[in-house]
Order: structure tokens, then sequence, then C-alpha cells
């Protein structure tokens, strides 16, 4: 874990999903955090994620097109959702859902971009479609504002941009934010903006 900034930490530490941290102000945009379910799922230590690019992931079975969806998320700076060959150190390829979000600052520059990765089940029909349909059922249930402030939080803003954004107080966002995850049952942010990616918003 990166310790210097500790919304970075915050953002993955305690999520049970497999996610890493990016720096697009670093050459290559390299990893700079990664947590335990990551280090799981890939069979990689810390040491050996931190300091590459994501796409090492990447084997000879790994769609160009897909991968090109993600670069071309990054250069937009939006969030993507892709299901892409990868493979594990050992060499086993596995199927990976994976999300990528921006993370902007207060002052609304580019920060970090936050990656998230689910294992697919090799046998699943049509994952994307039954993963969406279970994200839209969840947000069904957010008010029209607790909407709103899922979807910027999807894009990348914090709460005191939403806060700007909306024309509300920040503590009336972090409100609204904290009734959101509760009704998704979201453990982390990280969840958050996953289950807003697979939803589509």
């Amino acid at each position: 874990m990166n310790a210097s900034d500790p919304a970075v930490v915050d953002l993955i530490d305690t999520s049970p999903v497999a996610s890493v941290v990016s720096d697009p102000r670093l050459p290559d945009n390299p990893i700079i955090a990664c947590n335990q379910p990551f280090m799981d799922l890939t069979g990689y230590d810390e040491s050996e994620i931190v300091g590459r690019n994501c796409r090492f992931l990447a084997g000879p079975g790994t769609e160009p097109w897909l991968t090109e969806t993600i670069r071309q998320g990054v250069r937009e700076r939006k969030p993507v959702m892709v299901e892409i060959l990868n493979y594990k150190k050992d060499g086993t390829p596995f199927r990976n859902a994976v999300v990528v979000a921006p993370i902007f600052d207060d002052d609304g520059e580019l920060s970090y971009f936050f990656g998230s990765q689910v294992e697919l089940a090799e046998d699943a029909q049509g994952p994307s479609l039954t993963r969406r349909i279970r994200a839209a059922e969840k947000i069904k249930d957010l008010s029209k504002r607790q909407l709103e402030v899922l979807q910027m939080v999807a894009s990348g803003l914090r709460n005191k941009q939403i806060a700007w954004e909306l024309g509300l107080s920040e503590k009336t966002i972090k409100m609204h934010r904290g009734i959101a995850m509760e009704k998704l049952g979201a453990q982390s942010s990280a969840e958050m903006i996953r289950l807003a990616v697979e939803a589509g918003i």
C-alpha cells in the first residue's frame, strides 16, 4: 500500500474486490497501491505489482481490442468496464471483468486511476449482462439525489467537488453517499464505483 495518500489506501484497502490504484502523472501510469485480494487473485506479491502498468497481466490470448478499450477510457478519463483474458503469475488464464475509473483531486485535476478485477467463471454465460442486471437492481432503490451522487463518485469526483456541483454542503453529500453505500451493500468507495460502472451509469 502507498501510505503517502490516505485516500488511496482507504479506496481499496477494505474492499473485498481485487483492486489497484495507478498514477497517471508517472511514466506509463504505474500501479502505486494494490490490496490483498488483488495479490490473492493474481498470485503476485506487492513488490512484483507496484511500479508496473496493469497490462503485465496480459498474455498471448489477451484480446487487443479490449486492451485498446481500456486505453481509450484512460485517455478520455472516463470509467470503462471490459471482460478480458488475463493471466495469473503461474500462467493460468482467467476471464477478468475489469473496471477502470478516474479519480480527480479537489481542484478537478486527474490524480489516479482506480482499477478492480473480478474473476469470472469459465462457463459463465453472458456475465456482463448478469452483472449489469444485478448492479442495476441494486441502484434502482436509490433516491434521485443518491443516484446523482453515485454518478459523480463514479466519474471520479470527490465529496467537495460534488457538493459544489450540486450546490449542497459537503456534510449533505457525505450523508447521501453513506446512505447510497448502505443501500448498495457496498463496503467501500471502490465497490460503489464498480457497481455504478457495472450498471452503466
